[in-house]
């Protein structure tokens, strides 16, 4: 985080500490340790890499500590940049309602847009609303209706807890972050590394040219399966998005880990 003459400015917050002003850091975690060592610099990796392994596994090690429990869970995606008063938004708000009173945690980033609208609906209906913030350059904090909140250094840390502690993604319209989350989700089940995990789109109309690409580029060259376009489900509101997650997940007893 900085500024156009590229001084530090503000406030940072990564994992437990807070640093202002010039204490900013000019890089990230996953910055630093996704950058490639130079040629002939291999004593950066031999020194700092194998050591930043024992942080990855505490942040893990914590995430583990603090999810364990919450019990069933959906987690929900989509765009940070939806406003209140898009429909999209209210549709979200609708869906974590719903699945709060059907005994559902509700799982997202814990951002603003439809993971906020998410995290409202399950809060306000009295569920467990979880999110799972990630360390960016110029996005930081959770929203104001997160219950309980995990923040991450690593996106792939984050991205297990995702997959590990839900027993179904539903997904709204969104960017390059939730169609990462979505495509990763389909190659886990179509690689059978998870079973019984409905994959749920919601918006038709925002969906449908991938999903035309999907069936008439992708399956029509044989890259895919004809039969992979059935690992999700299209919807167009969260009534149906809730029925698709019932008829594939089932419906935990209400009053369980999901409920506050």
């Amino acid at each position: 985080m900085t500024s156009d003459q590229g001084q530090p400015t503000g406030e940072y917050r990564t994992g437990q500490f807070l640093y202002r002003g010039d204490q900013v850091p000019s890089t990230t975690a996953d910055q630093a340790f996704l950058t490639a060592p130079s040629r002939g610099d291999e004593s950066g990796w031999k020194h700092s890499d194998p050591w930043r392994v024992m942080r990855i596994q505490s942040e893990m090690v914590a995430a583990f500590d603090a999810l364990d429990g919450i019990g069933p869970a959906i987690s929900v995606f989509g765009s940070a940049r939806t406003r209140p008063d898009d429909p999209a938004y209210a549709a979200a708000r609708q869906l974590g309602a719903g699945l709060a009173r059907d005994g559902y945690g509700v799982i997202t980033g814990g951002g603003p847009g439809i993971m906020e609208a998410a995290n409202r609906g399950a809060h306000e209906a009295g569920g467990l609303s979880v999110g799972l913030g990630i360390e960016l350059p110029h996005e930081q904090g959770l929203n104001q209706w997160v219950d309980l909140g995990v923040d991450f250094r690593y996106f792939f840390a984050r991205k297990v807890m995702f997959v590990k502690y839900a027993s179904g993604f539903v997904v709204f319209p969104g960017g390059l972050g939730t169609f990462d989350e979505l495509f990763e989700a389909l190659t886990l089940v179509k690689t059978e590394k998870i079973r019984g995990f409905p994959v749920v789109l919601v918006g038709s109309a925002y969906w449908a040219g991938m999903v035309t690409w999907l069936r008439d580029t992708v399956a029509a060259s044989g890259a895919i399966g004809v039969a992979e376009l059935g690992l999700f489900s299209l919807v167009d509101t969260p009534s149906e998005a809730l029925e698709t997650i019932r008829a594939a997940a089932g419906t935990p007893r209400r009053g369980g880990m999901g409920q506050r």
